[in-house]
């Protein structure tokens, strides 16, 4: 079977859970042609890209997919392109708060994923789950994940890729009124199995 390490996020900002790793908890180890490597990523700017690299290069996967959480989203979006900025509205796990930063010094402003980002949302969709593709990752620690691995193994046939999820019923339910959108760890976990299976 093929590889895909899995990553999703510890919890942040405060709240003592993360829509991603509720997921990636719920995943099986395998779907479809590959084998799930899963591990949790701190919420750390530079040490998040640092710990994925690491695996990767320890395990050799095919395909490297991070899951994030993004309140206020409705869908679950697969992510079309990292951005090579980092600026903090609040501060990371560690309590970095860059402004305007770029992750990669003389790195494009810009790397497309080479996943089939329009067929994963297609597949989600199909599996009765509202998603649609992202054309922004923000400018957090997910998106500092997501392009500091492009930049690292563009070229090496590994491929790259990031879904955000929405919250959960429990955590919009936390949220002051109007409560933002959410969906069931059910809904998110048979989401991403759709859009594994779509990867060929």
């Amino acid at each position: 079977m093929k590889k895909l390490l899995l990553t999703a996020f510890e919890s942040f900002g405060g709240e003592n859970v993360n829509s991603s790793l509720l997921t990636l908890t719920a995943l099986p180890d395998a779907i479809g042609d590959f084998r799930l490597i899963k591990m949790v990523v701190p919420v750390i700017f530079g040490f998040a890209g640092k710990t994925v690299t690491d695996a990767a290069l320890k395990f050799q996967p095919d395909v490297i997919l991070c899951l994030g959480q993004a309140d206020g989203r409705r869908d679950v979006t697969p992510e079309k392109i990292g951005i090579n900025l980092r600026n903090a509205r609040f501060p990371d796990n560690a309590g970095l708060e860059p402004v305007n930063e770029v992750i990669v010094q003389d790195g494009p402003d810009g790397i497309f994923t080479g996943l089939p980002v329009s067929d994963m949302a297609e597949a989600v969709r199909s599996a009765g789950i509202p998603a649609s593709v992202s054309y922004s990752a923000g400018t957090f620690v997910c998106n500092d994940l997501f392009y500091t691995l492009l930049e690292r193994f563009r070229g090496t046939g590994i491929q790259v890729g990031f879904i955000h999820l929405p919250l959960t019923p429990e955590q919009a339910a936390a949220r002051p009124e109007p409560q933002p959108p959410s969906l069931t760890v059910d809904q998110m976990a048979a989401a991403v199995e759709a859009a594994i299976k779509s990867i060929s």
